[in-house]
């Protein structure tokens, strides 16, 4: 494994750069080796709060034997812009002033986040991607950089995702943007600002990704000082996160989850896909309430030959963190093993339940 970072320099002219920075840096983390003929590339892309580490928040894939086998991949997983885990964020220094940009670091897209991963791919001169994957915020961007360069990409696996994150998924963002924002030190130029309305914002955000199946498990009796167990686990949640994030880089990573809808030369999403020419995998969540079902479907619906899939949890949104089942959906369609037919009301596609 390897920590690394590689420095960009945009455009003198603010109106022709594609990344609104002067400067930046991307931190990536890479495992494995890169065969003679650049052939076995595995690029992995992290959700909203993941590293550039993937074998930390993705034991489930990664190792020997699983899908994200270092031992015959070369793989790649960077930092996204925006992220407090080594690239430029918030609280990186702003070269044009000399202190942290704080509140005026520029906001961002989901577009523009995947244009610096396609200049780290020719920058390390890798033509070829033979596997790109990507959850929630992570399959996203991926989907984004299949349409952008759809010669590029060998094989897509998009999971947990949608086409244009909806109005319901930005209303939970701008929910947690909100509790952040009633914070009494927001507004301070410090890189503790926040914090505390960040724990509330984490709250928000576990509703959202465990759902009524997850929390009911929970056993909502009383504890200690009247606190339900509900209650307690949402609390240690944000205390959690709190002490591993920052306030000011997840209100701004927010903001770029809700600028995603895909488009690519000019073509609205439904164009785009079809024009993505990679063996696609698409993966939804029976009981995902942030990305339901509904939206794999209609990814699946618009991207030529793809198969779709769908894991049974009763984790909701994080299933795909949790479910060891998961590695086993990829594989057996990753080796071309067959498929069952089942019927559902929304997805009588071909799909597995696993």
């Amino acid at each position: 494994m390897e920590n690394l970072k590689m420095r960009f320099v945009e455009e003198a002219d603010e109106e022709k750069r594609q990344i609104p920075l002067r400067e930046y840096e991307l931190a990536y983390t890479t495992y494995g080796k890169l065969n003679a003929d650049k052939s076995n590339v595995v690029w992995v892309i992290h959700p909203l709060t993941a590293n550039a580490q993937v074998h930390e928040w993705w034991p489930q894939l990664f190792g020997s034997g699983k899908l994200l086998n270092p031992d015959k991949y070369y793989i790649i997983c960077a930092n996204n812009l925006g992220s407090p885990y080594g690239s430029t964020a918030p609280l990186s220094i702003n070269p044009a002033t000399g202190e942290p940009y704080y509140y005026h670091f520029p906001q961002l897209t989901i577009r523009q986040l995947v244009v610096s991963y396609q200049r780290l791919q020719k920058q390390l001169d890798l033509p070829k991607i033979h596997l790109l994957i990507g959850a929630s915020m992570g399959g996203m961007q991926a989907l984004q950089w299949a349409a952008n360069a759809p010669d590029s990409i060998e094989n897509l696996v998009l999971i947990a995702t949608n086409a244009v994150h909806s109005a319901f998924g930005k209303g939970f963002n701008a929910a947690q943007r909100m509790a952040i924002e009633t914070d009494a030190s927001w507004g301070l130029k410090h890189e503790d600002a926040a914090q505390e309305g960040l724990k509330a914002a984490r709250a928000i955000a576990m509703l959202s990704y465990r759902g009524y199946q997850a929390f009911e498990k929970q056993h909502d009796i009383y504890g200690i000082k009247g606190i339900t167990r509900a209650e307690a686990y949402l609390r240690y949640q944000g205390l959690k996160f709190n002490m591993r994030f920052n306030a000011l880089s997840y209100w701004h990573l927010t903001k770029i989850m809700d600028s995603h809808s895909l488009t690519a030369y000019k073509l609205p999403a439904t164009r785009a896909m079809k024009k993505i020419s990679a063996n696609t995998l698409v993966v939804g969540i029976h009981s995902d309430l942030l990305f339901p079902p509904s939206e794999q479907d209609f990814i699946h619906e618009h991207i030529p030959n793809s198969t779709l899939r769908v894991l049974h949890s009763e984790y909701g949104h994080d299933g795909f963190l949790v479910e060891p089942k998961l590695n086993e959906i990829i594989m057996n369609w990753y080796h071309g093993k067959k498929t069952t037919y089942v019927n559902l009301n929304l997805l009588c596609r071909k799909i597995v339940w696993s």
